[in-house]
């Protein structure tokens, strides 16, 4: 489900309301603990934290007009959606995160490749979720991408 904003703004103005506060806060969340060197825009039709050209001038080797994705957040149409590419590219990022997410929510966790589903959005784990923002670093993520993707 892309959203056609155009700003992030505007994408959390077109949320349905049971769903508003629950994004507000996991937006939140991530703006407080991403390290510097991310920004916030919009990215593939839902709100995206990238490596703006700025920083890597290469971007996303899909398709290099677009600067460096690492996480994106949207609201799916049966749950809220975490993608974040780090946990995708580092093991050992996976394996602490899906040790970690047991100690905060007592239903399973529902991941795919790099994406986190919270079908019950009362239900994320804001404090989790602003540590695992907080584990890399610009310069980590770009190292982990130019050694797992660029070729």
């Amino acid at each position: 489900m892309q959203s056609q904003a155009k700003t992030p703004n505007q994408y959390f103005d077109e949320l349905p309301a049971d769903r508003k506060p629950y994004m507000q806060k996991l937006r939140q969340t991530i703006l407080e603990n991403l390290p510097k060197g991310f920004i916030e825009e919009m990215n593939y039709g839902m709100v995206g934290y990238v490596v703006p050209h700025s920083i890597y001038p290469a971007g996303y080797h899909c398709d290099t007009k677009m600067p460096l994705p690492f996480m994106n957040i949207a609201s799916q149409k049966n749950f809220i959606a975490l993608y974040h590419m780090g946990i995708y590219a580092n093991t050992e990022l996976l394996n602490w995160f899906t040790t970690e997410y047991p100690k905060h929510v007592k239903t399973k966790l529902d991941m795919g490749k790099s994406c986190i589903r919270f079908k019950k959005p009362e239900q994320i784990p804001f404090d989790l979720i602003g540590q695992l923002c907080s584990k890399m670093q610009v310069e980590d993520w770009i190292a982990l991408y130019e050694k797992n993707y660029k070729k």
